[in-house]
């Protein structure tokens, strides 16, 4: 191998490297914006959380929940348009009982890059904690995809399939913020 080659070699190897730490920066980011309540330093309300999160996909990216349970519940939403009504539709709903807090964990990272293109899996679980006690724990498996484009890398699938969901004992947790310290300054 010439001098030349293995630095050809190395640089593909790099940037290989880049695009998995960007993908895995996209995917944990997020995860962190779909917090309750929401980490995100500056996030004025969850119309201000939508637009965060919608500048991480594609115009054409599609978000779908798929298998036995998430089909019914979360359907399939195609488009730049369709994938926002979905988030508008989820913080813009008033529950009963309120949403305390939710967090999501992100494990068994695989991310394939190819190119302009990319796919990851990982399997998240979330707790969710509602005002009247009650709290279950979610665990699913996500099978994503992404492109890369003159703006960075993008989204262009979340594909979500439900792994299990538990009902945790009431009052599971019994200290837990009401907002996040990392919004002040």
């Amino acid at each position: 191998m010439t001098e030349r080659d293995m630095i050809e070699a190395l640089l593909r190897r790099v940037e290989i490297l880049e695009a998995e730490a960007e993908i895995r920066r996209i995917q944990a980011r997020y995860m962190f914006l779909c917090d309750t309540p929401c980490p995100e330093y500056g996030v004025r309300d969850d119309a201000h959380r939508v637009d965060l999160i919608m500048e991480l996909y594609a115009e054409d990216a599609v978000w779908e929940g798929v298998g036995e349970y998430y089909d019914g519940q979360f359907g399939r939403a195609e488009g730049h348009a369709a994938i926002r009504r979905h988030f508008e539709g989820f913080w813009g709903r008033k529950q009963d009982p309120s949403l305390l807090l939710n967090a999501h964990y992100l494990t068994s990272e695989q991310i394939h890059v190819d190119g302009d293109d990319a796919t990851g899996q990982w399997i998240h679980m979330q707790p969710w904690l509602f005002s009247d006690g009650t709290a279950l724990l979610r665990s699913s498996r996500l099978n994503n995809a992404f492109r890369r484009t003159d703006g960075g890398w993008r989204i262009t699938r979340t594909r979500t399939e439900n792994v299990f969901v538990a009902p945790l004992t009431e009052n599971f947790a019994e200290s837990f913020p009401t907002t996040s310290v990392l919004m002040r300054p």
